[in-house]
């Protein structure tokens, strides 16, 4: 990881941290937003927000709470992925998942609740916001890829593969959705609050399409040949489940192949725009990440 990401991540870490404290009789409902919000991770889409904000002439200042709203987004859907209705997992990011530690009823309200506070976050910021018809659209745009159009009609179409199977090409539109879906606003989004034209906008939306799918397909390979401690959850979880995967689809060698097509992709809708560093060397990261 790079010097200005491991001051990005501590920068985000923080303001997360000044969210959502505990108090009064709903204090354990807080303590159980903190409890997953706080546990950790890559903050790959605030990351990626805040980047795209500054390479259209934005600043850190501009994009800061809604890179939080994102994160408490994410953080409200692994909440639910892992509950017993969906995919029933005990772990994520090497600690018991949030039914585990709080019950089945308050993991549910705890990602309801981060959710609803992602918008009350955003509109806060819109309102003292200088440009307030860019964090309007930018709220557009992460609220479409947060909703049926984006992650949770991907979440739809993952549960149905169970139980029908899929295709490769069902398997990309799904995980285009799932994954992708959240990572196309975040860009895209931080590309609106910086100022970017049409133009711009397309490039932060072709560059996260692909890093979203290459994340997934590093994701089955890793759920085949990585292992729990360094995976921070159970691996093998998707042949137990009789998922259909890209893993299991292609094979580890394609996966490998696909993850690095879907990289140089990425990393050329950027070509062409100066200080776009920091973003393509991530691409690089993601594909060869062992975690």
């Amino acid at each position: 990881m790079s010097t200005r990401r491991d001051e990005l991540l501590a920068k985000i870490n923080a303001a997360l941290d000044r969210l959502l404290p505990p108090e009064g009789d709903t204090a354990l409902l807080y303590e159980a937003m903190r409890y997953s919000l706080l546990a950790g991770g890559k903050r790959l889409r605030a990351i990626m927000l805040i980047e795209f904000c500054e390479l259209f002439g934005g600043s850190f200042d501009d994009a800061i709470d809604f890179a939080c709203a994102i994160e408490c987004i994410h953080a409200y859907s692994l909440i639910h992925d892992d509950l017993p209705c969906m995919d029933n997992d005990d772990l994520r990011r090497g600690k018991p998942t949030n039914h585990i530690v709080y019950g089945e009823a308050n993991a549910m309200l705890a990602g309801d609740a981060l959710l609803t506070y992602a918008f009350e976050h955003m509109l806060e910021s819109t309102v003292a916001h200088e440009n307030t018809d860019r964090a309007v659209e930018a709220m557009r745009v992460i609220s479409h890829g947060a909703g049926a159009g984006g992650m949770c009609g991907g979440q739809l179409l993952d549960l149905e593969n169970e139980h029908r199977g899929a295709d490769l090409d069902r398997l990309v539109r799904t995980c285009s959705l799932k994954t992708g879906a959240l990572f196309i606003a975040a860009c895209e989004a931080g590309a609106i609050l910086g100022g970017a034209d049409e133009r711009g906008r397309e490039a932060a939306r072709e560059y996260a399409c692909n890093v979203g799918l290459a994340f997934q397909v590093v994701d089955d390979l890793l759920d085949v040949v990585g292992n729990a401690e360094s995976f921070g959850k159970d691996t093998g979880a998707d042949v137990r489940q009789g998922k259909s995967t890209f893993a299991s689809e292609l094979g580890i060698d394609k996966c490998r192949e696909l993850a690095h097509k879907l990289t140089a992709a990425a990393k050329d809708a950027l070509s062409g725009y100066v200080g776009a560093d920091e973003l393509v060397g991530l691409c690089d990261e993601l594909e060869n990440r062992t975690f």
